[in-house]
């Protein structure tokens, strides 16, 4: 780490020489980063499948959740406008590509890109996030990569039909309820989250509709219905209580899907839909910090031996280097770009960090990392980090004392009715491990979202929905928020809804909301 680089190999010839770029030299630059990832570094990726596109394209990839086959939705549309007035106006930047967590990986590169931004983002994105996809254990129980193209296909088609049978305008409410209940449609346990095959899609629906067909039987038509008042005061319905509905339920989307009286089979399938997609994306919000570092640090490595080895010429290799500073550099708080920590400057840090201490450890890095310091196999120790950990645990676990002196990180209590902030921890080993703590709940999804459940349905009488709120620390929802969010409960659910926010330490109520006006 300490070493000065290695001069360029004389006698290997660059593969290429200017700022242009054809296919063929696409093919060339991946095959030298697929020998270098795969072959010198043992990466463990999906097949690779690479798009050239144009600027558009990556501004509708992005408008669309940056998902191909994506079905259409007005939002995605109106993403589309604000993103692209940016970018004409320079006040915003493209991706310099897009990657697809899917088995071929398909990752997306535009073609207004130089040659050397194309051989960096295939080692970012073809290795490093290709491999992080693959490897971490979030990603394996929650998704399923090999059936990821498919349900979109699926779900594309699907939303078409249900748009040329039943219009348009029906279509889009459903998806406006359904996508603004997005976050509150994952349930918190694995194992029945995988995307299902488009084949298993198929299977479930068939089998629905034998069923439906063995259990119909035209004579119960024919069969006199009893009056009202034939029921005893034992027979009479009752309410049916939440144990019969396996309530409480955290996942609102499966809820309605399942219970919502008035939704159509249609309805309900636009909801399993996207459910599936949030299902889809939770492991990528828990590990921004992860991935991101993960794909920077491996694009670093392997720019860096192609340079050792003579494959990359000294332009091209500063126009990386001044293309990867300004990705990782982080601003100060009183710079005018500031918008909170950099989640691939404290992921490359953290990479380059325990590199460094797995080769170079001082005696501080000894006390803290006994294991990890002075191990001698830094890849190796990189890649049981990522895939082992999401964010919250690995900064809990591999943030060192080092990097939070880098990142001039400190605790502080600030409390309306004080006058001044208090420091609660600074630079010594109290005060870096509650940083540390501090900083990795800033990172923990699950405690970070309003806990919000579904605890009581009445399924029989008025049929009123009653949802609660958890609060943490005193914090209520916000007023727009709950007026919202019970609008499209009732819209999906096709009656009142009420929601209680009540306290996480006592169980008080705090607060009541109900919806005004049906939709």
């Amino acid at each position: 780490m300490g070493s000065k680089p290695s001069p360029p190999s004389t006698s290997a010839k660059p593969l290429y020489e200017g700022a242009d770029w054809t296919f063929d030299l696409v093919n060339k630059a991946y095959d030298a980063v697929q020998e270098v990832g795969v072959g010198e570094m043992g990466l463990d990726i999906y097949p690779n499948v690479i798009e050239v596109i144009t600027s558009e394209q990556m501004l509708d990839a992005y408008a669309s959740i940056g998902l191909p086959r994506m079905y259409r939705h007005w939002s995605f549309g109106k993403h589309f406008v604000r993103d692209e007035l940016h970018y004409r106006k320079g006040s915003r930047a493209l991706a310099y590509e897009l990657v697809i967590n899917s088995d071929p990986c398909i990752n997306y590169i535009m073609e207004e890109n130089s040659m050397t931004m194309h051989t960096l983002v295939l080692a970012h994105a073809a290795m490093g996030h290709n491999h992080f996809f693959k490897n971490n254990y979030l990603f394996q129980e929650w998704t399923r990569a090999d059936a990821i193209l498919d349900y979109l296909d699926f779900a594309k088609s699907y939303v078409s039909k249900c748009e040329e049978v039943h219009g348009e305008h029906a279509v889009e409410q459903v998806l406006d309820s359904a996508h603004a209940l997005m976050q509150q449609g994952i349930s918190r346990y694995p194992g029945a989250n995988k995307t299902m095959s488009l084949a298993k899609e198929r299977e479930r629906a068939l089998a629905r509709h034998l069923y439906e067909e063995r259990s119909f039987n035209d004579l119960w038509r024919t069969v006199p219905k009893p009056a009202v008042d034939e029921f005893t005061e034992e027979e009479e319905p009752q309410q049916v209580a939440g144990s019969q509905v396996r309530l409480p339920e955290e996942n609102l989307l499966y809820f309605l899907e399942k219970t919502a009286p008035k939704l159509a089979d249609w309805e309900r399938e636009l909801l399993r839909i996207v459910r599936n997609l949030a299902t889809y994306f939770y492991p990528q919000r828990q590990t921004k910090v992860m991935n991101e570092g993960c794909a920077t640090w491996t694009h670093f490595h392997i720019m860096n031996r192609l340079y050792d080895k003579g494959l990359l010429t000294e332009g091209a290799m500063l126009e990386f280097l001044h293309s990867h500073s300004s990705v990782t550099m982080q601003p100060a708080w009183t710079d005018r770009r500031y918008s909170g920590i950099n989640p691939y400057a404290l992921g490359f840090a953290m990479m380059r960090d325990i590199e460094r201490m797995a080769t170079e450890p001082t005696s501080e890095d000894k006390d803290w990392f006994p294991e990890l310091a002075g191990c001698g196999d830094p890849i190796g120790a990189l890649k049981r980090v990522w895939a082992e950990f999401r964010d919250d645990s690995f900064i809990l676990q591999y943030l060192s004392p080092k990097v939070i002196r880098d990142f001039r990180l400190f605790g502080i209590h600030d409390k309306a009715k004080r006058p001044h902030v208090f420091v609660s921890s600074i630079h010594n080993e109290q005060g870096y491990r509650s940083v540390r703590k501090a900083l990795s709940r800033q990172y923990e999804v699950s405690a970070n979202d309003p806990d919000v459940q579904i605890i009581d349905a009445d399924l029989q009488g008025a049929r009123r929905l009653v949802v609660s709120h958890t609060v943490r620390n005193g914090v209520l929802l916000e007023r727009a928020n709950c007026e919202r969010t019970l609008y499209h409960l009732a819209r999906l659910w096709g009656y009142r809804v009420k929601l209680i926010e009540v306290d996480a330490d006592s169980g008080k109520v705090l607060k009541e909301h109900e919806n005004l006006r049906m939709p």
